[in-house]
This record gives structure tokens, sequence and C-alpha cells, in this order.
């Protein structure tokens, strides 16, 4: 949906879609929550497409999957309300199975147990932050049309690869739009600087609560390893951006939400990912879990990021990473091998 999107469609094609529905508008050039709520849930209850039915007997879809952007996050709840169906939102993993209930809300009759095909198995961390749910969004009795939403947090899953001969359908969507859509009306916009991207990086440092005792020092240190490679970043945890930490100095700048990794952050897959003072929770997880090598350093040898680092240091980071920015800038470790454990062995 928007203004000109057809070479958007296109794409989609490109990327591994066999057919690609798009309504176009110079009216949805910006994105409005009324006009986009009711063309989606037009698309997907199969209307607006009617000339072109010709290529398919047009099939409700079982899954609807929305991008868990600031955009996404609006349009997912609203088009799912509009069809009367379930939403999990800022899934980092999915898959798809039968699943056997005994629920009678969703048997229809107590006692009863019903196997449910192609059920969509969402997970999202839960509200602990250390561990994930799964999320279903299963049919109701009677119920016709119950397409199982979830919101996807970007970078979660590698995208396929583009192959520009491939070919698909492009159908264009009919339908019109009230003009009492567009009561709300953006006069003027204006865009923002594009912010901090730490995707893309070879390195990517990462300060986490570790730091409080000297927050200044903490990301002055931090700062210092980054500099010592040659393509490198920092980022920070959900629990700096939250904190009261005072930060003295140009540092400052460092400690605001453009640099989180997490889910509600920017999801990484460096090279190498070194981990300061990070306790590993599952928000946090799943923005950096992709990472060739992860190496975490922690006095805790019981937190829970040493369970899916490569390498974790048991140590403080104050004397550590002075220790590793010394190491990467003459070329060695500078490590005794009894400060390292390998994948979390004793």
């Amino acid at each position: 949906m928007g203004d000109d999107c057809e070479g958007l469609a296109e794409e989609c094609i490109a990327y591994g879609a066999d057919v690609a529905v798009y309504h176009d508008d110079e009216r949805l050039e910006r994105f409005l929550h009324k006009p986009y709520t009711e063309i989606a849930a037009h698309m997907a209850r199969g209307k607006g497409t009617v000339e072109s039915t010709d290529w398919r007997d047009y099939d409700e879809p079982r899954y609807i999957l929305f991008p868990a952007t600031n955009n996404g996050r609006d349009l997912s709840a609203k088009v799912q309300a509009e069809l009367d169906s379930g939403l999990a939102s800022d899934c980092s993993d999915l898959f798809i199975e039968a699943e056997e209930v005994s629920n009678p809300v969703k048997t229809g009759e107590p006692g009863v147990k019903k196997t449910f095909e192609k059920v969509l198995h969402m997970k999202r961390p839960d509200f602990s932050g250390f561990e994930y749910s799964t999320i279903l969004c299963l049919d109701n009795p009677g119920r016709e049309f119950h397409p199982q939403g979830c919101s996807v947090i970007p970078g979660s899953f590698e995208p396929i690869e583009r192959n520009p001969d491939r070919d698909g359908l492009v159908v264009e969507h009919d339908m019109d739009l009230e003009d009492d859509w567009f009561r709300v009306e953006i006069t003027d916009h204006d865009r923002l600087e594009a912010g901090i991207d730490l995707t893309g990086h070879d390195v990517i440092v990462c300060l986490g609560r570790g730091i409080a005792d000297d927050p200044t020092e903490g990301m002055e240190l931090g700062l210092e390893l980054v500099d010592a490679f040659d393509d490198a970043a920092l980022g920070i945890t959900r629990g700096i951006v939250t904190s009261s930490y005072q930060f003295e100095g140009h540092v400052e700048s460092y400690s605001n939400e453009e640099r989180q990794i997490g889910e509600t952050g920017q999801v990484v897959a460096p090279d190498v990912y070194i981990a300061a003072g990070v306790s590993g929770a599952v928000q946090h997880k799943v923005g950096m879990d992709e990472s060739d090598t992860i190496v975490a350093i922690n006095t805790d040898p019981d937190a829970r990021i040493r369970d899916f680092s490569d390498y974790f240091i048991e140590g403080d980071l104050f004397e550590v990473l002075p220790r590793l920015t010394e190491a990467v800038e003459s070329g060695g470790l500078g490590l005794e091998p009894e400060a390292v454990a390998d994948g979390g062995d004793e």
C-alpha cells in the first residue's frame, strides 16, 4: 500500500513471492491508520481483485505477518482487530506444526482433545526477560476466517536471495477509498536524520548494567576498545537506556536508545560481539545471538549470557576491557588461558 508502489510489489516477486497484491493511491504516500487498515483487511478477505481471479481461486490467508516497526506494530493490531483475530507482537522465531489441545473454548466441548493443523507457533521473550513464550492463535469453533497474525522483529531471519528473473504475478487491488478515511491530513512533514546504524560492522562492543559503578569510565573503556578495531561500533542494552546513570562529557551522547540492541532496539550479527557487563536477558539475546563469535565479560559466573557465549571471561569489565584493548592494538590476546572459559566450560 502506498503511492507509486507497483515497483515494490515486483520486488516481492524477486524475493520469493508467487503473487504480490498492491494498492496505489497518491493519498497513501504517508502512513495513515484508517485507510491502511481498511485496505489491508479488504485484501485479506480476498476482495478487490475480481478482475484478476482467473490466476487462481483466492485462498484467504492462513497467516498474516507484519514487520515489528513503529508503523507495523500499529497496523498489525488494527488489522487483526478488524479481522476479529489474534496477534502476537515482537516475535523473533516462527514455525508451523500441528498442535493438540483440550481447551473447551477451542474444541467446543469439555474433555475433548482436538488436533489443529498448520498452527503458527510464535516465539517471543516473556515478561521475565529470561525465557521465551510460544504463542498460539487457535481457531474458535464455527469461525470461518481466522488468520493467525504476528509482528516480526526486523533482522530475525536471513532474507531470501533476490532473483530478478523470477516469475510471479503482480495484481493491482481495486477498492473505493472513502473520503472520511482521510479526515486526518498530513500537511507537512520533516525527515529525521538516519540515526545510528549498528548493522554491517565487523565488531560490536555492547555495554550493560555492569558499568554502574562508574558509568562514565565504563563508557570510555568501551569506546577505547571500539577505536582499537578497524570496523567496530558501540551498542548498549536497554538497562542503560532506562537507567538514571549520570554520564559526564561527550560519552553521554552514547547512552541514548539509538544504540540499544535487542528486541526493541537494533538486531545485529557481526563477526565478533563483545558483551561487557550484560546479563543476557532474552530481549537482548534476540538482538545479537546470530553473531558469529560472542565474547562475554561478567563478574557473575552464572550469568545467563554464559549459556550462549562462545567465550566467557569471568572478571570485572573495568579490568578486562583495557587488557582487551591493549591486546587488539598489539595483535595478541593478552589474556592468560585460565582467564577464558570456552563455551561456558568450567
